[in-house]
């Protein structure tokens, strides 16, 4: 991808200065196969053959060698039919050679699958009734594919601590979990259950997703067990190296104690010492504002990583090097940390609901600044997104896409589906009130309007989801307003005019679509509120009297000054060329 979105479009909307010098991987610049279209692809829509199953249980077994950077593997995969089906249809990268492939313990002849370029297809000796259950075992090896510039791109990363030990990470949320396990490379593509087991040296360890089963040793080297419950499938992540690790427990306001990990480098203790103290606090935030820790019975969990970062489900990547924001918290953890609300919680249904992760997760930060000291850091940070929206392309396109196309920042939304997202929610919030702004939320996340530990499980949803979450909350109709936030490209402009002392306003949106959105008046002290129903309204304004327009920044529009600020930047960037 062009650009690796969570992390620099979270530095950007934070304003900080570190985000020109942010740790970059040091991957090795290996020649190596290039990866088929097929591969690069995520996402779009799911094939018929892989609709026709769910995704029961994954069991992966790595043994990771660093030193000549390949990874031996076997995936041993449980499904059963929704309906009835004659293939099991898999995305592996075709470059991890596969050596045999097992239906039910029995080995398949050679002739019964093919992975010519990188979709894996498997004729199974007899059709599967609906109901039916079918387990394949696949062994495959060889050499990851390596990320150039990790995360922005996909693929493992091999590196080297300081002292020289090896330090291995694998970041794959744009091109996909084919890059390294045979799966469905598909957002609807999460299994119910994943048993990972990464070898490595003993001198090594080797922190993973969900719980620590065990861990046995076997000569020079030793085994890490995890098992993680309906986990994305981008989410599943290796990471090796000699790491120390910082436990805790976290006694939750629902009543339930979460394990807290940060698995670090030695030589960067004093940093983790630090961030691991943000842990409690960034848990409080959420558990209070959105509700349950979603996988309390797993862990929170943290590795440090050679590359910035990534949402990996409970075992969240993190490379930013321990620095803390003007606004006094590491806003990279926190951003990837609210992913485990909004995004494997509840996962977008199609890449085309990405802002569903994206725009919540990033609308997370102003209000964690809220939280923590109030109004100035909340509205500081949301005029800092607001000069970054592009407003190129709507950030909802209303048919399936596959992620390239959803943060292609030339061709589709790019980072405004962090920023407009963000900023849309501020004005819903607005608009709505606290009380069923959260209640959205609430609902949207968990399914339900109530959650305790144990009383939901991971879920998808899409963006007519949500809108149908809001009006069921409010029993209001806002289809208008999620039109022209997400479906419209253009922001909606408002048209000031004076006629003596009366104040003229109208709303124009870019397809003319109607947008009846109250707009607040200051009026000298009196601030007034004009409903705006067919989308204008006028109030009487005396001739020399202070007037504001939304003078408390309630609603997102399109802002002459802002646009020229932009706009003045793009030529200061362009003469420093």
């Amino acid at each position: 991808m062009p650009l690796r979105p969570h992390l620099l479009a979270a530095c950007v909307a934070l304003g900080l200065a570190a985000c020109t010098s942010v740790p970059v991987a040091k991957t090795a610049a290996a020649t190596q196969p290039a990866l088929t279209a097929q591969t690069l692809n995520s996402g779009g829509v799911m094939p018929a053959e892989q609709a026709r199953v769910h995704f029961d249980h994954a069991e992966l077994h790595f043994a990771v060698d660093p030193a000549t950077q390949s990874i031996d593997a076997s995936a041993t995969l449980g499904f059963t039919a929704k309906s009835a089906t004659d293939t099991l249809l898999l995305d592996l990268d075709r470059n991890l050679p596969i050596s045999t492939i097992e239906l039910g313990g029995q080995p398949l002849a050679a002739g019964a699958w093919s992975n010519p370029d990188g979709r894996l297809r498997i004729q199974l000796p007899a059709p599967l009734a609906a109901g039916g259950k079918v387990s394949v075992t696949i062994r495959y090896g060889g050499k990851p594919h390596v990320a150039k510039k990790a995360p922005w791109d996909g693929g493992f990363v091999w590196s080297h601590t300081a002292d020289g030990q090896p330090w291995v990470a694998s970041a794959v949320e744009g091109e996909g979990c084919d890059l390294f396990w045979p799966c469905i490379d598909h957002p609807q593509g999460e299994p119910d259950l994943v048993d990972t087991w990464i070898t490595v040296p003993k001198t090594l360890a080797a922190p993973g997703n969900g719980v620590l089963v065990g861990i046995t040793d076997a000569g020079d080297r030793h085994t890490y067990h995890w098992r993680a419950k309906h986990p994305d499938t981008y989410a599943i992540s290796i990471n090796v190296g000699p790491f120390k690790l910082l436990k805790a427990d976290y006694a939750s306001r629902y009543g339930n104690t979460i394990p807290m990990e940060l698995w670090y480098l030695p030589e960067h203790a004093a940093g983790a010492q630090a961030l691991f103290g943000e842990f409690p606090r960034m848990l409080d935030f959420f558990e209070q504002q959105i509700g349950p820790y979603p996988f309390g019975d797993e862990k929170m969990g943290v590795v440090e990583t050679p590359h910035l970062g990534m949402e990996h489900q409970t075992i969240n990547a993190y490379g930013n090097g321990y620095p803390k924001s003007e606004y006094g918290f590491d806003w990279l953890l926190q951003h990837e940390f609210s992913h485990e609300w909004f995004g494997n919680q509840v996962t977008n249904a199609d890449w085309d609901d990405m802002w569903l992760h994206e725009g919540f997760g990033t609308y997370m930060q102003p209000l964690y600044g809220q939280y923590l000291h109030g109004d100035m850091a909340y509205f500081a940070m949301l005029h800092t997104e607001r000069t970054a929206l592009k407003n190129k392309y709507p950030i909802v396109s209303g048919h399936s896409q596959n992620e390239h196309t959803v943060y292609d920042a030339e061709h589709g939304p790019g980072n405004d589906i962090y920023y407009k997202g963000s900023l849309m929610l501020h004005t819903l919030r607005q608009l709505i009130g606290d009380r069923d702004f959260f209640d959205s939320i609430r609902r949207l996340v968990y399914g339900r309007p109530d959650p305790k530990p144990g009383n939901f499980k991971p879920r998808y949803a899409s963006t007519d989801d949500y809108i149908a979450i809001v009006d069921q909350v409010t029993g209001r109709r806002l289809d208008w307003f999620f039109d022209v936030y997400l479906r419209d490209a253009a922001l909606p402009r408002l048209d000031e005019q004076r006629d003596g002392d009366t104040l003229k306003l109208r709303w124009v949106t870019e397809h003319g679509k109607p947008f009846p959105m109250p707009i607040e008046v200051q009026v000298g002290d009196t601030v007034h509120t004009l409903p705006m129903r067919d989308d204008s309204g006028q109030l009487h304004v005396p001739a020399g009297s202070l007037l504001i327009v939304d003078p408390r920044s309630k609603v997102l529009r399109e802002m002459p000054h802002v646009e020229a600020y932009q706009q003045w930047m793009k030529q200061q960037r362009a003469a420093r060329k």
